[in-house]
């Protein structure tokens, strides 16, 4: 934007009152303000300078506040191994939980039953999502690599088993091998629901 025009300044001051106040402050806002600070009529008048600082201000405290509405869930598991993830991350209402291996708590290795490997990974994601104060059914969206697609079935027998219809969106991915030599790994999004 350029303040080359006492016809510009016009439009803008007519305008003034139609900019929106919650749109984040870029380039063009800040060539307002310049322009606000360089136009004659303006010169005197503090409180419309003022009045733009503060909004600037009110920007930059937003976007800070807006870290602080993160909650980082960190299971037992990976506190004690000391990964450098978090097993969910809460932002308002939304969880996004990462990806969970069906492991053995024991051995730390999956077990010889596909199918308990399957219910092992969702156990994971539930504990996950348990923790944030939700259940599976707020789940929206959940992603399973798999390394041998031929498994799809068997993990489809355990996965109904967590779930209520309607059933979350879904992909199975095909995948290279998983950490550990596991078969699965499942990660997902959930979003709480409001209450009626």
């Amino acid at each position: 934007m350029v303040c080359a025009s006492g016809r510009l300044f016009r439009e803008m001051q007519q305008s003034w009152r139609r900019v929106d106040l919650l749109a984040p402050v870029g380039k063009g806002e800040a060539d307002l303000i310049g322009c606000l600070r360089s136009t004659k009529p303006l010169r005197g008048s503090m409180k419309l300078l003022t009045l733009a600082l503060v909004v600037f201000l009110m920007f930059a405290l937003s976007s800070a506040a807006d870290e602080s509405d993160r909650k980082h869930i960190i299971m037992k598991r990976a506190a004690e191994m000391k990964l450098p993830f978090s097993d969910g991350v809460l932002v308002g209402n939304t969880l996004y939980v990462a990806g969970h291996l069906g492991l053995d708590p024991k051995t730390g290795k999956p077990p010889s039953s596909t199918e308990e490997e399957a219910k092992l990974a969702l156990d994971g994601i539930k504990e996950v999502v348990e923790s944030a104060g939700m259940t599976m059914d707020d789940l929206v969206s959940v992603q399973v690599f798999c390394s041998d697609l031929s498994l799809y079935e068997t993990f489809n027998n355990v996965y109904r088993t967590f779930f209520h219809e309607p059933y979350p969106a879904r992909a199975f991915l095909g995948s290279g091998p998983l950490l550990r030599g596991a078969k699965f790994e499942v990660m997902g999004i959930a979003v709480k629901r409001a209450t009626k």
